[in-house]
């Protein structure tokens, strides 16, 4: 993909609000346009041909395509902070059952705007330094959430918290991922339901789950 670190950061940050417009009319369609075409055919030409800019003012701001694409990734992984943040402020329910659609909930919503778009940034975006650092914080942040979740609840009865909680959000990471960006997407609803179900067995015991003993 692209070469070097700097080849992935933006080239300025824009300081006045016609600048910022500037910019995000580019990534809302470099958004659209990398859906539709994927990485490869997502050209900056067509990028700036969606937003009505040169390819000259593009330039300004992006050095090359994949600098947007990680742009467009680290807002990604921005939002779902915000959204993590949000809900371990709110109260938490009393049913396990519940515990589990809070948060696969928030997952799949964080994955239904675009999901093509999405696939793109997941799969094909680049790695700098600086966003491997942002998502093993984003995941960090969502393991710890999901243990102080199960730890809270009689219900669960898996023998290592720990590991429980990591495969609560790989798991869910994955398969939403995976079903909802699926050239036949499962419906979202019946996702939900099948996972949260599926979850709920693990955690509460069901056959084949390692038992904390008394």
């Amino acid at each position: 993909m692209t070469s070097g670190r700097r080849g992935l950061q933006p080239r300025k940050q824009p300081r006045q609000g016609r600048a910022e417009i500037t910019r995000q009319r580019i990534l809302a369609a470099a958004a659209h346009v990398f859906a539709e075409y994927g990485h490869a055919a997502g050209t900056t030409n067509r990028i700036a041909e969606r937003a009505r800019v040169s390819i000259g003012s593009l330039y300004q701001y992006y050095p090359n395509k994949d600098a947007i694409l990680v742009e467009l990734l680290t807002r990604h992984l921005d939002a779902g902070m915000s959204a993590l943040t949000r809900s371990q402020d709110a109260e938490a329910p009393d049913s396990l059952e519940e515990v589990i659609r809070r948060y696969v909930r928030l997952t799949i919503e964080n994955h239904r705007d675009d999901p093509q778009l999405l696939r793109v940034m997941i799969e094909q975006a680049p790695r700098s330094p600086e966003l491997w650092e942002k998502t093993s914080q984003y995941q960090q942040g969502r393991t710890v959430y999901a243990r102080e979740l199960i730890e809270k609840h009689p219900e669960v009865r898996v023998a290592d918290m720990e590991v429980a909680a990591r495969l609560l959000v790989s798991t869910v990471e994955l398969v939403v991922h995976q079903l909802i960006a699926a050239p036949d997407p499962l419906d979202p609803a019946r996702l939900e339901s099948e996972l949260i179900a599926m979850l709920t067995r693990y955690l509460t015991g069901g056959p084949g789950t390692g038992r904390q003993h008394s």
